[in-house]
Order: C-alpha cells, then structure tokens, then sequence
C-alpha cells in the first residue's frame, strides 16, 4: 500500500450523493492503478483482514467481483447464504448485524432490497459497510466503475453528453451515476417511458426525455437500464416488443448519436429489449465487457480507501 490520498472521511461506502469531487477522482485514480496488469495481482493490503458477502438478492458481477477483489489483497471471505440461514427464519437484519459484529469482520458488503438498509446496518456493526445495492436507492461501486470505463476511453468526464436509457424509477445503478456524472462535470439526460421516469427527477440536475431519438442527439455515451420486473406492479410497460421499438437501442437509433458513442449496461441484459445483440456484442460499441473487468479495480479501490479511513480516524 503506497502514499496514495484518498480525501475521504467515513469507514462506510453507503453512496455517491454527497461525495466530493477530489475524492471519486481519486477512487479512479487508484482504480487505474489496480486496472494495469502489472498492479493488478496479489497483494497483502488485506492481510488479516475478513470480509463478508451478505446478499439479499441475486448478484453474479458484483458479489464475484468483491470476492476476486478482496482475494488479490489477501483478505479472508466469507459468504452468507441468505437462502439457508437464520434469516429465512424471520431474523431481523439488526439481528443478523449483531451476530455478524461478533464475528469481528472487517468489511461487510451489502446488497438488499429495501432501500436505506446499508445505512441502518452501518449504525448496528464497528466495521466498515460498503454498499452493493439497496432497493432503488444506490449502487455505489458500480457508477464508480462506470465512471472508470468511461475515462478509460474519454480521458475525461467534463463535458461529455451521456444518456441513461430505460428504467429510470426501479434503478440504484441510475441515481449512483446521475450524482456522480453531474459531480464530475458530464451533461446528463436520461429517457424512458413516463410511467418510469421519477417525478421532479430533473432536480437531480439532468433533461428528461420521452423519445430516444431526441435524446440520443450527439450523445457520447448511452448507458442502458434493465427493466426491473421485480419491483414493477405490471403496468409500468407495454409488451417486451413494443418497448424494443420505442426504447430499444440498435444499430439503426444509434446513429443519432455521436460517430465515436459507446454503449454500456450494467447487466444482466434483456438482449432484443433493451438492447440489440450485435450491437451489444460489438466491442468496437460496447463496453459492457469492460464494465465487467473494471469492477475488480474499483472494488480493491474502494477496499484501500476505507481500510486508510479506519487507521485515519483510529489515531
């Protein structure tokens, strides 16, 4: 672990709302870092150290990734089957926070579907929470990626046109990067149909649209959402195929945008209904498959700066 600074003052990860500029600079930073070949193997920053996976929900990207990443610092880890323990018998999650604490685990990373949940457990536990994903609230670690990927190809985000395409209500992964992106100096608008486009949204600092096309004018970037059937009553959509031909984007709507846009999704895709398949499995387009291995350099990122904020304000 060398001298790299920080600039941040908790020993959670609960959110981007709030966070300073200099600070998820320099998160990127250090994620460039660990994303080179050369830094990005085995090392012994989380030697010692214990970290524990408790998923409420299904994850494949993101509970794997905290787990390779928490690996390459050498921390131990465990994983909590949620579909096999206690809580499957009506215990509490202030219950299961104070039976983890006993455990003395140094991370705790929490994905859950009810939104506020990291925050109420982070005031339950002594170590570090880093949000996986709460409800509709936020996805923290994954604008930060985003915003790694982006960078990566752009250099820089001020000033870049992005859209945020789909399904604006049900997403964390769309609040995390509208304040991240807006903090960052990006032109942000987002687009979907209205029955999934929160009200007053625009205070958020972003245009809204309810047509693709309009939106996608000289766009840089197009992030795509997927559809959160889980939390929709079923009448926030049409059909599958009539939200293709209206929100879909494809070869054909994305020449409306800038001849150099990419395209990202945080995954798992609905291919041929929020995206095309060629379009998505173009690379030359696409950074979908970027997004995926930038996720393993941002979550060590996120692991040093909070491990550094303990020993900061311990002293």
């Amino acid at each position: 672990m060398d001298n790299h600074k920080y600039y941040y003052n908790n020993i959670h990860l609960l959110g981007i709302q709030g966070m300073q500029k200099n600070t998820i600079s320099s998160i990127l930073e250090r994620a460039k870092f660990f994303n080179d070949k050369k830094n990005n193997k085995k090392n012994s920053i989380l030697k010692d150290h214990l970290v524990i996976n408790l998923f409420f929900e299904n994850s494949t990207r993101t509970k794997a990734s905290f787990e390779i990443a928490a690996k390459l610092m050498s921390a131990d880890i465990l994983n909590i089957s949620v579909s096999t323990s206690s809580i499957k018998k009506g215990e509490t999650l202030i219950d299961t926070a104070s039976t983890l604490n006993a455990m003395h685990p140094d991370f705790l990373i929490l994905r859950h579907p009810n939104s506020g949940a990291a925050e109420m457990l982070s005031k339950h536990v002594q170590c570090s929470i880093i949000n996986g994903g709460d409800g509709r609230h936020e996805h923290p670690t994954q604008a930060l990626l985003d915003a790694a990927v982006i960078i990566d190809k752009n250099k820089s985000l001020e000033g870049l046109k992005i859209v945020i395409c789909g399904d604006i209500s049900n997403s964390r992964v769309a609040r995390s990067n509208i304040h991240l992106l807006t903090t960052m100096g990006a032109e942000v608008s987002v687009v979907g149909p209205p029955t999934l486009i929160p009200t007053n949204i625009q205070n958020m600092g972003v245009k809204v649209f309810n047509n693709l096309n309009a939106s996608l004018q000289s766009a840089d970037i197009i992030m795509i959402l997927r559809l959160q059937n889980e939390r929709m009553n079923g009448s926030e959509t049409p059909s599958k195929r009539e939200y293709y031909n209206f929100f879909g984007i494809n070869e054909e709507n994305i020449k409306l945008a800038k001849n150099d846009v990419f395209v990202m999704h945080p995954g798992p895709m609905n291919r041929g209904v929020e995206i095309d398949s060629l379009l998505a499995d173009n690379n030359e387009i696409s950074l979908i498959r970027n997004q995926v291995e930038m996720g393993v350099s941002v979550r060590m990122a996120c692991f040093e700066m909070l491990k550094l904020s303990r020993l900061k304000l311990n002293k």
